[in-house]
């Protein structure tokens, strides 16, 4: 945790940070000591202690920029600027329409460009500077079928994270966390059940999925004064990545071992 030079708790804003991995992110973040603010186009009624709600579409660059502006507000500085919003329904590029591309496309790349652009306007005013992270995707190093509009918004969002790193340091550090397969609420909807969960877990090399807490753990982790000196960089959090297919393949046409 970085302090202010006032000697207040540093000041986050976590994007999409209502449900899921950005709900974990906003609350760990909290228990961490920060003020932490976070958004949504709905409210959701409840939040973790210590996080306070901002309704935006960030989207929207107006409504990113209202947003940053009610964090300082709210707090008076803005150490650290999460672009956790983010997502997309599986869709076959053949038959993606327009408004479903655009929407994708706004939502992982654009949306964290308007934010990172005013938080980064905050953020260079303040004698500690700030640090802003994105959270990515594996999908952007190895996308799957339907995934052609995320996974090429989630590239994106990967070279951006490098280029605002280029263009905003010394005083503000940018960095992605790109996050592989996690468990959340919402993965029977698109795995299947608790057996293809498993199946999933399975691939990953240390054995399971990802939970939202290792996604908020590599948070804190680019946070913390340990990771000062690092910045334009990707934090991969996928548990070794993924066995290749074409193992399993080799393995069902090989011959059967000899009896002993």
């Amino acid at each position: 945790m970085s302090p202010s030079s006032s000697g207040s708790s540093p000041a986050a804003l976590v994007t999409g940070g209502t449900r899921g991995i950005g709900r974990t992110i906003a609350a760990r973040l909290a228990l961490a000591g920060y003020r932490v603010l976070t958004c949504g186009r709905k409210d959701p009624g409840d939040l973790p202690e210590g996080v306070a709600f901002h309704r935006a579409d960030v989207r929207e660059p107006q409504e990113a920029a209202a947003l940053v502006a009610a964090a300082v507000d709210a707090f008076g500085r803005l150490d650290l600027a999460v672009n956790n919003a983010g997502g997309g329904p599986p869709v076959p590029a053949a038959t993606a329409s327009a408004n479903l591309v655009t929407a994708v496309v706004r939502l992982n790349l654009l949306a964290p460009f308007f934010v990172a652009q005013a938080a980064n306007a905050v953020m260079q005013a303040q004698d500690t500077g700030g640090l802003i992270v994105n959270i990515g995707s594996v999908s952007a190093l190895r996308p799957a079928p339907g995934t052609a509009a995320y996974a090429a918004a989630k590239g994106g969002l990967e070279v951006l994270t490098r280029a605002l790193a280029l263009e905003w340091a010394p005083r503000v550090r940018v960095n992605t966390v790109t996050a592989g397969v996690v468990r959340t609420s919402d993965n029977e909807a698109h795995y299947g059940d608790e057996a293809a969960l498993a199946a999933v877990a399975a691939t990953v090399p240390l054995g399971r999925m990802a939970t939202p807490d290792d996604i908020a753990d590599a948070v804190l982790l680019l946070a913390s004064p340990l990771a000062g000196y690092i910045t334009g960089t990707s934090l991969l959090v996928d548990g070794g990545g993924q066995v290749p297919r074409f193992l399993d393949a080799t393995a069902a046409a090989a011959p059967p071992a000899p009896p002993q």
